[in-house]
């Protein structure tokens, strides 16, 4: 068992810090809104930490699980950072959906103090948090792979290596501007079917036997179908991470334009107000009539 820190305890953090803890590890937490970090020890045990650097002192492994690259920078720089405080031989996990470019820079500043560092972006939304079985792509040295198997299977159901520091992060990108594709045509899809007359819900029922058939059509097409959107991954979240994507494509010289196309369509969604629906919400713009969930 180790002696672990748990810093930022969001929709995806707090879940799978309680798996942490369950497992038996012995979980310290840290989260801006101290009253949640409060709440988590009421149900896990364990304690809480009133800064970043207090919480990774003397522990064996710090994970993070933040907003971007500036919540990043936040908690693990600086004075009260975590990196701050880390002790030699100690092992940085970093959960966050960011840039390749910031986890390479971490991973520079953890080797100057002795640190090893694995960017591990996950895939499988709140709900696979919860039930731990999320998905997680990882960069980062074998030996540090190794070390953090255990913690990764408290929560995950499958954790792959890709590379050196920077390649789960460069995965994420990929996995991201696979789903906006893959929502976007479901979307498409499913307003021509309304549109032809069709019995929506039933043509789903025969084409996802088929080659058709993707996880997005399984879990989003019923919820397309109604209107209700409030739930899931947020537009907000996805804009963040394609616009990740996008500047990485930038300087690769990748070409993404059904993503930069998607992008723009959930700015719209945004426009409407639905910048906290489920990414499955581009089908209001497709969809005509009333709607429980659906964005004004």
């Amino acid at each position: 068992m180790e002696k672990v820190a748990f810093l930022c305890l969001g929709r995806m953090g707090y879940p799978m810090a309680g798996h942490l803890s369950r497992a038996g590890h012995d979980v310290r937490v840290y989260n801006r809104n101290p009253e949640r970090a409060q709440q988590w020890v009421a149900e896990y045990g364990g304690e809480a930490a009133s800064t970043p650097a207090e919480a990774a002192h003397d522990v064996d492994v710090v994970l993070v699980c933040t907003g971007n690259d500036d919540d990043l920078g936040q908690v693990l720089r600086g004075e009260r950072g975590a990196l701050r405080r880390m002790k030699r031989g100690s092992l940085l996990i970093d959960h966050t959906t960011a840039s390749a470019r910031i986890a390479k820079e971490l991973a520079d500043e953890g080797e100057r103090g002795g640190v090893d560092f694995l960017d591990a972006p996950v895939s499988g939304g709140e709900e696979g948090a919860k039930k731990g079985v999320l998905t997680t792509m990882v960069g980062g040295s074998p030996e540090a792979f190794e070390r953090a198997q255990p913690l990764f299977d408290c929560y995950a159901k499958t954790a792959v290596r890709l590379g050196p520091a920077g390649s789960g992060q460069l995965t994420k990108m990929v996995n991201q501007i696979c789903i906006a594709g893959l929502v976007e045509g479901l979307a498409e899809g499913l307003a021509f079917a309304e549109r032809a007359g069709l019995d929506a819900a039933r043509v789903v029922e025969v084409i996802s036997k088929g080659a058709a058939q993707s996880w997005q059509m399984d879990h989003r097409a019923a919820p397309m179908l109604e209107g209700a959107f409030d739930f899931g991954f947020a537009v907000d979240w996805m804009r963040k991470d394609l616009a990740i994507a996008l500047e990485e494509a930038r300087r690769n010289g990748a070409r993404l334009p059904v993503a930069a196309l998607v992008d723009q369509l959930y700015a719209e969604v945004q426009r409407r107000g639905g910048g906290r629906w489920d990414t499955s919400s581009l089908m209001a713009l497709l969809s005509e009539g009333p709607a429980s969930g659906r964005p004004a």
